[in-house]
């Protein structure tokens, strides 16, 4: 059985855009290029500065990748505010990413700023009412 699920970081209150997979990719990409040519100085192997200018090239597009999917996103933000908070707020996925099978954000983790957490200016946030969780409904059960 073959399964295309990948590991999806979770922040309470907001639905990350896969800019930040991005973000991370390069910040990876580039730990392991720097490793790389530490590896070199130690060794003068050129095989590890090799590999690591290979990385190098490969961090270039992927950070190419970043600001194409970030300008997107920035251009959502202009265009439609009220859709980018929605997407931000996980009702609907963002208009860059997969629609088919989207499921709601998981909201029944998410704390209320004011109650939960003591922030007094964010009385007027108070998510305390908030209906039941869109995506336990629609998946059934509850994942908090």
């Amino acid at each position: 059985m073959r399964s295309n699920a990948v590991w999806v970081r979770g922040v309470t209150g907001i639905q990350l855009h896969h800019v930040t997979d991005l973000q991370d990719a390069g910040r990876f990409l580039g730990n392991a290029a720097m490793a790389l040519r530490a590896a070199h100085v130690r060794t003068d192997d050129d095989r590890y500065s090799d590999l690591a200018a290979e990385l190098k090239k490969t961090l270039a597009m992927v950070r190419q990748m970043e600001n194409e999917a970030r300008t997107g996103m920035q251009e959502l933000h202009a265009a439609d505010p009220e859709r980018f908070a929605r997407c931000r707020e996980g009702e609907e996925p963002w208009p860059d990413e997969l629609q088919a099978g989207f499921i709601p954000r998981h909201t029944c983790g998410d704390e209320c700023l004011y109650h939960d957490r003591g922030v007094l200016e964010a009385i007027t946030q108070c998510t305390c009412g908030q209906p039941p969780c869109r995506a336990c409904a629609i998946e059934g059960t509850p994942t908090g």
